[in-house]
């Protein structure tokens, strides 16, 4: 025993030694460092395989802080995001392997309503990437799919499955994304507070524009305010929180995000319905009749947005009423071309579309000369289709979109259910706001689509787990008291 632990011993200092005389020869010689990341790649391996909490905690801590590889090398083959992604595509792999060889995952996650849902749009995402017009970037797409859902959804679920980390979850994210925020304002005052255009670009190299800046600002703006009326917090903590707070809303409001904006009053309205205990029933006659005013008079609502000439501008107020500018403002014309766009092509391929990721690239031909504005381009630079919605209906056909809406049907049922049977009064507050977060994303996504990146897809998937592991843990509540109440009578 003796003899051989002295043999492991000598083998590690061989190998270390020999590490380090590469090391040492490479960075003299061929002027190579990258054999220096070895150590730490194998220290996040040891970390994931053993803890994988830490490696989830760490990619959020660093998402509003992850920038583009192409932004640190220009011209680079492929992009990705650093260092979340790779991170990110490890842990997945780890996970995998660790599935693989115990066979098995908690079972109530994986067999819950929106854990099928999820398994149904992405088995649809699969079949259409395999009949993809671009089939590597269809299963580039997908890969990216499988490996936000695996590790935001399933890891964090199974994290969250004690009740447990889930306002860590929240606070490793804000922290970061204030010291992007205070960046992001000290670049605007050099362009002046009030310059619309500067909030374009400022948020650069960390959010590619204003508008996937605001969207994540509006997800955290309910929990946080729930941080600052929670009274059972410690009050430096209640302090920290409504600081944060401040600091969130200065720059969700410096963001010049109208989509945002609109995403979060809706929100604030949904969570009036909520403690007013309003029915569904009477919600959905109310919308039902909403939309059925709209078709009926849309001839006149639509005659009167043309009449709107207010572009988006630095005044707010002016800013604001430009929304429903459909005639002048760019950015309107725009979105409108681009939603035409993914339309025809839907029509031209109703049943499995041109494949998951495709529509940048192909949706030049569909754009109609009567339709372009002075922001159209014909690259593949210029975003996609600036919806949630008709990206999936233009890329994987009608069923695409049913299936994307069916997760968000599930996760909207399970959250509202959850909510009534929930007992704890801190897991129901986390509901509630999770959702609230939510929904801002579910109405900013008719007019902006960001769930392929990380930045969006953080607070997207880990706000649906929260509710899952919520939903699973107040049902385990809710057991005692049924099988005890015919006792009691």
């Amino acid at each position: 025993m003796f003899k051989s632990n002295q043999i492991r011993i000598s083998f590690f200092y061989l190998i270390s030694v020999g590490f380090i005389l590469l090391n040492l020869w490479l960075v003299v010689n061929k002027h190579m460092l990258y054999l220096n990341v070895l150590p730490l790649v194998f220290l996040l391996l040891l970390v994931a395989v053993y803890s994988f909490d830490k490696i989830i905690y760490l990619i959020v801590f660093f998402t509003p802080l992850s920038i583009p590889l192409r932004k640190l090398i220009p011209g680079f083959g492929f992009d990705m995001d650093l260092p979340t992604e790779p991170l990110i595509f490890g842990l997945l792999i780890v996970f995998l392997l660790k599935v693989l060889q115990k066979r098995k995952f908690d079972k109530k996650i994986f067999w819950h309503p929106v854990s099928l849902a999820v398994y149904l749009n992405l088995f649809w995402i699969l079949v259409t990437s395999i009949t993809s017009t671009m089939p590597l970037v269809s299963f580039k797409f997908l890969l990216m799919r499988i490996w936000f859902v695996a590790i935001f959804y399933f890891l964090t679920a199974k994290l969250f499955s004690q009740g447990k980390h889930m306002e860590k979850y929240v606070w490793l994210y804000v922290v970061p994304f204030m010291g992007v925020i205070f960046y992001a304002t000290f670049r605007h005052l050099g362009y002046g507070l009030w310059d619309k255009q500067a909030a374009h670009f400022v948020v650069a190299p960390f959010y590619n524009d204003h508008t996937s800046y605001g969207a994540s600002l509006a997800f955290y703006l309910p929990f946080l305010l729930m941080f600052v009326l929670d009274k059972s917090l410690e009050k430096k903590w209640r302090t920290f929180a409504t600081f944060a707070f401040l600091v969130v809303l200065m720059g969700f409001i410096l963001s010049y995000s109208r989509a945002a904006w609109l995403s979060l009053v809706a929100s604030i309205g949904l969570w009036f319905i909520l403690l007013l205990k309003i029915r569904f029933k009477t919600i959905l006659i109310t919308v039902f009749s909403a939309a059925l005013i709209f078709f009926t008079f849309q001839q006149q609502i639509l005659m009167k947005l043309e009449q709107n000439s207010h572009e988006s501008s630095a005044n707010l107020g002016t800013h604001i009423s430009s929304m429903s500018n459909i005639s002048s403002d760019a950015s309107n014309l725009e979105r409108i071309n681009r939603w035409s766009c993914a339309i025809r092509m839907f029509e031209d391929k109703p049943v499995l579309g041109f494949g998951p990721g495709t529509y940048m690239f192909q949706y030049a031909p569909y754009q109609l000369t009567k339709d372009r504005t002075i922001i159209s381009t014909n690259a593949a630079d210029g975003g996609n289709a600036h919806s949630e919605y008709l990206g999936p209906l233009s890329e994987s056909g009608l069923l695409g979109l049913l299936t994307f809406l069916l997760i968000l049907g599930t996760i909207t049922y399970t959250a509202i259910t959850t909510y009534s049977r929930a007992a704890d009064p801190r897991l129901k507050k986390i509901v509630l706001v999770a959702f609230l977060g939510l929904v801002t994303y579910y109405l900013h996504g008719f007019l902006n689509n960001f769930l392929d990146t990380d930045k969006l897809s953080v607070p997207f998937w880990g706000f649906t787990a929260m509710i899952v592991a919520i939903d699973i843990i107040s049902r385990k509540q809710a057991k005692p008291a049924e099988t005890d109440s015919p006792a009691i009578r």
